[in-house]
């Protein structure tokens, strides 16, 4: 990567995360375990890759569906094409060094529809996805703050009534690497990933003359940034299949924000253990633990403290306090959306969409078709807001 015109780094911001990084993993390694802790790393690992590659959702898939420009959805077919050869071969065997690993495969139903529908619309509305939010949030930006909180608000909402819709018409879990076996589904996953490939490049050449790389990025740096699209997907495959390895199952976000929330309502006295959402023995057991022995809520953490990290190294960490009315609305209601959304739809972006994608759920397709289609409804809606929607 090129060297010339790197910026001086933010001292005091890196220094900060870089204690707090230290620290949590410290007070994690030590009150918890090893595991835990390296996967706490794992996620300040996933924090910098997703800011130094603005790997986000949400605008890749905005500018596709606005302007054509495909150059942010290549490169999650190209993540998703990389965790697929990792994903499959292990998870058919159940093993993967050792050590036994599951995918996540969720029931196909009514509540994944409407699910991802409104996560879709959400996204567009509060800005970003689940690890959007979290690493600009972190990177700095006030208003995706907002957003995190009602997205954890929308997922404690959708844990209150998650028991109603599961009750509606689904099937049971599929698994294309059961139902087909991981060699003939590695190939069909492959051949869909790369026909979209071809075909999202080719409407972006006939629209604008030329289509956008992914491999190469004006300035880009290792250490300060940013990183190509291409780098930004290979590094998240390869982060997602350590972490399948080190804590047996595929990389996810929004679980740990209904605990937060669950939490939250706990200390204020609000039964929330007796609720059906949260009856499931793993579910208690967290409840009634330190966040630090959750395996995703510590993830969580190292994604932001990653991205602070991260944007320290950019000299890119700005709050902005004052934000606009019209935008706050935009973020208190798409907070609500992803998290409501997130329940009902057994994940989200990562959970449902790249993990599940990657663990050969036939969920993770129906996620991405209805999220996409909440997308393109979320765009229309966001004049409303006063947001901007980019135009060829």
């Amino acid at each position: 990567m090129a060297r010339d015109a790197l910026p001086a780094p933010q001292t005091n911001v890196v220094l900060s995360a870089s204690a707090a990084v230290f620290g949590l993993a410290l007070l994690i390694q030590q009150s918890v375990s090893n595991r835990l802790a390296a996967l706490f790393l794992i996620g300040t690992a996933l924090g910098i890759v997703l800011y130094h590659s603005v790997f986000g959702f949400t605008s890749a898939f905005r500018v596709l569906l606005t302007d054509g420009r495909s150059a942010g959805f290549r490169a999650q077919l190209i993540m998703l094409g990389s965790a697929c050869l990792l994903f499959f071969p292990a998870l058919a065997g159940g093993m993967l060094f050792g050590q036994p690993v599951a995918g996540n495969v969720s029931p196909v139903g009514v509540s994944v529809v409407f699910g991802s529908f409104i996560f879709g619309v959400g996204m567009q509305l509060g800005g970003g996805c689940a690890s959007g939010t979290l690493f600009t949030a972190g990177g700095g930006s006030v208003r995706m703050l907002v957003t995190l909180l009602f997205f954890i608000i929308g997922s404690v909402l959708g844990v209150m009534h998650q028991a109603w819709w599961k009750a509606l018409p689904s099937i049971e879990p599929v698994s294309m690497v059961d139902a087909l076996g991981w060699l003939p589904a590695l190939a069909l996953n492959l051949s869909v990933f790369a026909l979209a490939y071809f075909t999202v490049a080719r409407i972006e050449r006939r629209r604008h003359g030329e289509v956008e790389s992914i491999s190469h990025i004006k300035n880009a740096s290792w250490f300060h940034g940013p990183w190509p699209l291409l780098a930004g997907g290979v590094a998240l495959a390869l982060l997602n299949f350590t972490t399948l390895y080190l804590s047996g199952k595929p990389w996810g976000i929004t679980s740990a924000f209904g605990l937060w929330g669950g939490m939250a309502l706990q200390t204020i006295g609000m039964p929330v253990e007796t609720w059906p959402g949260f009856a499931a023995p793993a579910m208690q057991k967290s409840l009634n633990s330190s966040l630090l022995s959750d395996t995703t809520s510590v993830m969580d953490f190292g994604i932001i403290l990653g991205a602070l990290l991260a944007a320290g190294l950019a000299r890119k960490f700005n709050p902005v306090w004052r934000i606009p009315w019209p935008h706050l609305a935009a973020s208190v209601l798409g907070g609500l959306l992803l998290g409501y959304g997130a329940r009902l739809a057994y994940g989200c972006n990562i959970g449902a969409f790249f993990s599940g994608i990657a663990s050969g759920s036939v969920h993770g397709w129906l996620w991405i078709v209805f999220a996409l289609i909440g997308n393109w409804a979320g765009i229309y809606l966001r004049p409303l807001f006063k947001l901007a929607v980019p135009r060829s």
